[in-house]
């Protein structure tokens, strides 16, 4: 049997907590708050992020739990095998792996976006063409590209380097966000007054919390980093799960300070129906002129920052852990004969994620939305691996090595995987009002062919493998 490849316990529990937290905020929380408040309103989205929130946290149980007893890079890959075999544990990856590096890819072109508002006439050079309505310049697949291969260098040199600047990058995050909501509070033209209508005249309360409960898993997407990183913990695993909660709580915080800061600033309806390329950063300059502009922009920076370098080390992990399973290529599973981290997977990652501004911001926002399908089914499948693990009763036991008596952690997991497939129906039924866009439907299924092919293509070598060789690849010992 061949040598099962590792990696180094490098990773210290305030860099997990960062990693989760600034993979959770990215670039959505500075840049589209007045996108939702035209969709739900200021209470709509701060009561639906509230929601979401704890949805996460039930969600969070099997997590904790799952990563305590398996240590392992591959997260929700190496889960859905444990209950659900290896066939399973594909679909989960290639999901996951989508998700992953769309949001990567996402992350990387709101720093050209930043640009594009803050130094039109740098950013609009070279005119390339237009897709879905979105001008695509030379200058902004430039710099999204350049800072692409930053953090997939960063990467490679190690995770000492890349987790010591994901703390202080969140650091700087929260003192931003505070800051700002404190200064534009202070405002005698602010006020929350401006925060009225608490939810859109066109639609009802009801609809407009349900619309942003939905995008939850998107939102909220960053604390499943976590258990990618497990194998590299230098510290007990039982720990992850109150790290996860603490980001999924300061995530929620921070969503909810920035909605209440966008809409203090100005009467959010008038400014919502105006057609600004980045509204939040047009009240934050008419309140509190460049000053504020700056912190805005140094707390989005830090927002990006964090969620790249976040899902960059995700997905090389996800990448890897599935190559070691002999399911992905083998190149993936190298590591960097110095740095000794999987340098070929972080590459690929920087590689595919850098074609996307190529297609322009819209038509990646289509892919990204339909990714969310993708990590809630994730959740999904980790909540049942964890409700399968967990037993009623001692009688109901078949496998003392990995299996546990706790009926109210079992309950909680059977609540986290309904929680997982409301989102997936809320994302699919017609009659939701998160269903999502044909554009985005299109792609998903685009995508599910292509995951239906690479399958078929390596079944008969991936079926051949023993499963107690399978088992040892994945989890580092046979758990049948």
């Amino acid at each position: 049997m061949k040598k099962r490849t590792k990696l180094n316990k490098t990773m210290k529990p305030h860099w997990i907590w960062a990693i989760a937290l600034g993979s959770a905020i990215g670039w959505g929380a500075f840049v589209q708050p007045f996108s939702w408040m035209k969709t739900a309103g200021p209470m709509g989205v701060i009561i639906g992020f509230s929601i979401g929130a704890l949805l996460m946290m039930l969600i969070a149980v099997s997590y904790g739990f799952l990563i305590k007893s398996f240590p392992v890079s591959g997260g929700e890959f190496a889960y859905a095998y444990i209950s659900l075999g290896r066939t399973h544990a594909f679909i989960s990856g290639w999901f996951l792996t989508l998700g992953y590096i769309c949001i990567v890819a996402l992350n990387a072109s709101a720093v050209s976006l930043m640009f594009k508002y803050i130094f039109p006439t740098l950013i609009e050079n070279f005119s390339l063409y237009t897709i879905a309505g979105w001008e695509v310049y030379g200058m902004e697949i430039i710099i999204a590209t350049l800072i692409l291969i930053v953090f997939g260098y960063l990467n490679v040199k190690g995770t000492s380097i890349s987790g010591r600047m994901q703390f202080i990058f969140a650091l700087i995050m929260v003192v931003g966000v505070v800051l700002l909501t404190f200064l534009i509070g202070i405002q005698p033209s602010a006020g929350l007054e401006n925060i009225k209508p608490y939810f859109p005249t066109n639609t009802t309360a009801l609809a407009a919390i349900i619309s942003i409960v939905a995008i939850a898993p998107w939102a909220f997407v960053g604390f499943d980093v976590v258990p990618q990183a497990a194998e590299e913990f230098d510290f007990p695993a039982k720990k992850a799960f109150t790290l996860i909660i603490l980001a999924i709580f300061f995530a929620a915080v921070l969503y909810s300070l920035m909605i209440l800061a966008t809409s203090m600033a100005a009467p959010w309806e008038s400014i919502a129906s105006e057609n600004h390329l980045w509204g939040t950063a047009h009240v934050v300059r008419e309140i509190l002129g460049s000053g504020g502009l700056i912190i805005l922009v140094i707390a989005l920076s830090m927002g990006i920052f964090t969620g790249l370098n976040g899902f960059v080390l995700a997905s090389s992990r996800l990448l890897f852990s599935m190559s070691r399973a002999k399911i992905m290529p083998e190149v993936f599973g190298k590591l960097h004969p110095k740095h000794e981290t999987p340098y070929v997977a972080i590459i690929f990652t920087v590689i595919v994620s850098s074609v996307a501004p190529w297609f322009g911001r819209e038509a990646l926002v289509w892919v990204v939305d339909m990714s969310s399908i993708g990590v809630s089914i994730a959740y999904l499948y980790t909540c049942y691996t964890s409700f399968y693990l967990f037993k009623w009763s001692q009688d109901k036991i078949t496998n003392p090595n990995i299996q546990v008596v706790s009926p109210f952690k079992k309950s909680i997991s059977l609540l986290g995987a309904i929680c997982s497939t409301i989102f997936i129906l809320l994302l699919l039924i017609p009659a939701s009002p998160a269903f999502l866009g044909i554009e985005s439907r299109i792609a998903l299924l685009v995508w599910m062919i292509l995951g239906i092919l690479f399958y078929l293509y390596k079944r008969k070598k991936y079926k051949d493998i023993p499963e107690s060789e399978l088992s040892y690849l994945i989890l580092g010992k046979d758990h049948t």
